[in-house]
């Protein structure tokens, strides 16, 4: 099975523009945005809870501690959260219905308790499918996001501990090699 595509800047700004143009914009891009900023498993966001993401003043934490029952591999892990996912899961917060900390961070139209990962999974594909993205699923902005950060100098110990991988070979095989890539390194002679 080949792995998930890797999204270009051009392409992700086409799956923002058709969000933003369906049901349920802000969840749709806070959706994305996680996806391709912190490059969280799609498993993992849909195990978030209110609390996990947002302050008890409604203010967005600087990181989410998913607990091992939350990841994959039984081994709870930190993820970082920038200045841009922040303010982008802020605008997203402010649009939900309730702050009980318990509540799914991600809420599904047709289940209280949220998307499963499988229904997460689906989303994604549909969301791509709209947008006219061959290739993409949901695991196209975690690989985006370890090729991107590698595209930019990013050493493979830190894309090992941002992707809470053990291994520096998992790590290895979510970066895409690319022109862009070959070129910089060529550069540097």
């Amino acid at each position: 099975m080949p792995q998930a595509k890797v999204l270009t800047d051009k392409e992700l700004k086409i799956v923002l523009a058709t969000v933003a143009q369906g049901r349920h914009a802000a969840r749709n891009r806070a959706l994305i945005l996680t996806s391709f900023w912190t490059g969280m498993r799609v498993g993992e966001m849909a195990a978030l809870r209110i609390g996990d993401v947002v302050n008890a003043d409604g203010t967005i934490k600087d990181e989410i501690r998913l607990t091992a029952e939350q990841t994959k591999g039984s081994r709870g892990r930190v993820v970082m959260l920038g200045d841009k996912i922040r303010r982008e899961l802020s605008v997203y917060a402010a649009t939900l219905m309730t702050n009980d900390a318990t509540r799914p961070f991600f809420y599904s139209q047709r289940s209280k308790d949220g998307f499963t990962a499988n229904t997460l999974c689906q989303h994604f594909k549909m969301i791509y499918a709209e947008a006219g993205v061959v290739g993409a699923s949901s695991h196209s902005g975690r690989r985006t996001f370890i090729t991107t950060l590698a595209n930019k100098g990013v050493g493979v110990r830190v894309l090992m501990a941002l992707a809470g991988h053990r291994n520096m070979t998992t790590t290895q095989r979510y970066i895409e090699i690319n022109d862009e890539i070959l070129k910089t390194t060529a550069n540097l002679l």
